[in-house]
């Protein structure tokens, strides 16, 4: 189990030794992404989930994140522009499973263009594009057209052979293995879907499985994986700032597994 973390502060600091070495104006100045400070959210959002464990711990957050801003399908595209924008290159997204910095001018759906991939694929459950999960931007990420094919509607699992400019990618007849820097975020997008979708608002209750080829069923697996993954690819700076990002400008709510990943083995 990973230990219990607490929620971490980004904060700009000016030691004693830079002030007396008068520094200018200029380099005071923070750019956005270093001066902007994660508010503990335990003692606001979270209070009424703080504490509890297990099933009870589920439907807290459940109800919690389930306050939410609907986009609808074509909205997702600019919001995935911001979401996902690369912190090197303001005119490019990074594309999920690849890795690559690609334009944002890129997204449709020829052959090197960017499209919108659902991490938890929209045939299972067959919730399609409707707005509610099918553009649900904590799951739908920017990808590369061919890879996001490849990847299909497969469960996730371990294995299988390289995805041609797939990062690293790897892909048998029924899973998909994302490269190693985001297979933690994957895992925190399912669990974050098996949470906020439990058979309301006219959908199918999403849950996690223990295993693949699970179809169009409403589950995807393999738990097992999905719980080694968030494990040993904890949330980074890129994560966090998306979920930021979803909270503040689009949704309104979060994702509570990049903010708590224990919760993971606390509910599964």
């Amino acid at each position: 189990m990973l230990a219990i973390r607490t929620r971490r502060r980004k904060a700009v600091v000016l030691t004693t030794a830079a002030v007396l070495a008068g520094l200018t104006a200029p380099s005071l100045t923070a750019s956005p992404a270093t001066a902007t400070t994660t508010t503990d959210y335990d003692d606001t959002y979270y209070k009424d989930a703080i504490g509890k464990t297990g099933a009870s711990l589920k439907s807290s957050l459940h109800t919690i994140i389930s306050d939410q801003t609907k986009l609808s399908y074509s909205a997702v595209w600019d919001a995935l522009k911001a979401t996902d924008e690369d912190p090197d290159n303001s005119g490019n997204v990074i594309l999920l499973y690849s890795g690559v910095s690609r334009s944002k001018s890129l997204n449709g759906g020829d052959t090197g263009d960017w499209n919108r991939e659902h991490v938890w694929a929209k045939s299972h459950g067959d919730f399609g594009t409707s707005t509610g999960p099918g553009t649900d931007i904590h799951h739908l990420r920017p990808s590369d057209v061919r890879v996001n094919s490849v990847r299909g509607n497969k469960d996730f699992d371990n294995g299988g052979t390289a995805v041609s400019e797939g990062g690293g990618s790897l892909t048998d007849s029924d899973s998909f293995e994302p490269r190693d820097a985001v297979k933690g975020d994957v895992a925190r997008m399912i669990f974050y879907m098996a949470v906020r979708y439990e058979g309301g608002d006219g959908f199918a209750d999403l849950e996690v499985n223990g295993q693949v080829d699970n179809g169009s069923n409403p589950y995807i697996g393999k738990l097992s994986v999905l719980k080694a993954w968030n494990d040993e690819d904890p949330p980074d700076a890129f994560e966090e700032h998306r979920n930021q990002v979803v909270y503040d400008d689009y949704q309104h709510n979060r994702n509570p597994f990049i903010d708590h990943p224990e919760w993971v083995e606390s509910i599964w």
